[in-house]
């Protein structure tokens, strides 16, 4: 987010993840529990491969239920992403404050070798996934995630930029090149995990990133 690789953006500034809309009675479920069933829902199929009928059954609630909690499905896919970006993604923003372009690389790959080969969570890329499924349809999910991705992407492309100017990186490298670089390998790494490499296949595509890592 579907098998594709870890959602390559770094996260930044998200709202809570669940924000009630209805007044009344309380209700029958958590809805924190219930979003983080749905975020594996749309992990492994995508937005528009995710049904409400196996939404509400993952969730354990009622479509009615979804709809006063949530809003519509696309209220809820972007609740999910942000559930995403709080629990599956910190270690990319923890990434951005190590002391050098070579520990900010290596903390992100390792960061997404652990995502594609530790825990049950899907093999997959919910950004990634729902870019590929979506149709003109679901235009705002894909814009959604399309901004979600820029903002990593300067995020990186300034601590590169940042690294050049201390002396942490050749003169010659270009930071958004060596960035855009980095993003490739970490979604590379989860098709490949999505195609059956295994951990040891793509622990070697981080030992060879950090291998072919530019020095000054």
């Amino acid at each position: 987010m579907d098998s594709a690789s870890p959602l390559t953006y770094i996260p930044t500034g998200m709202n809570s993840a669940v924000e009630p809309v209805t007044r009344g009675r309380p209700r029958e479920f958590d809805p924190e529990e219930a979003l983080s069933a749905a975020l594996q829902v749309f992990w492994e199929k995508g937005y528009e491969g995710a049904s409400l009928a196996e939404l509400t059954e993952a969730m354990g609630i009622t479509k009615p239920s979804l709809y006063a909690c949530f809003g519509n499905k696309e209220a809820l896919f972007h609740k999910a992403l942000d559930l995403y970006e709080r629990d599956k993604l910190c270690y990319m923003r923890a990434a951005m404050e190590e002391p050098t372009a070579r520990a900010v690389a290596e903390r992100l790959l390792r960061g997404t070798l652990q995502i594609q080969t530790g825990g049950d969570d899907p093999r997959a890329c919910l950004g990634v996934i729902s870019m590929v499924a979506c149709t003109t349809q679901a235009e705002s999910i894909k814009s959604d995630v399309i901004a979600r991705r820029a903002s990593s992407d300067r995020a990186l492309i300034e601590r590169l930029e940042r690294a050049r100017a201390e002396g942490d990186l050749p003169a010659g490298v270009e930071p958004a090149a060596l960035a855009s670089y980095v993003m490739a390998v970490m979604q590379g790494m989860g098709v490949q995990a999505s195609a059956g490499a295994t951990p040891t296949q793509l622990a070697q595509l981080v030992e060879t990133t950090m291998a072919m890592w530019p020095t000054s």
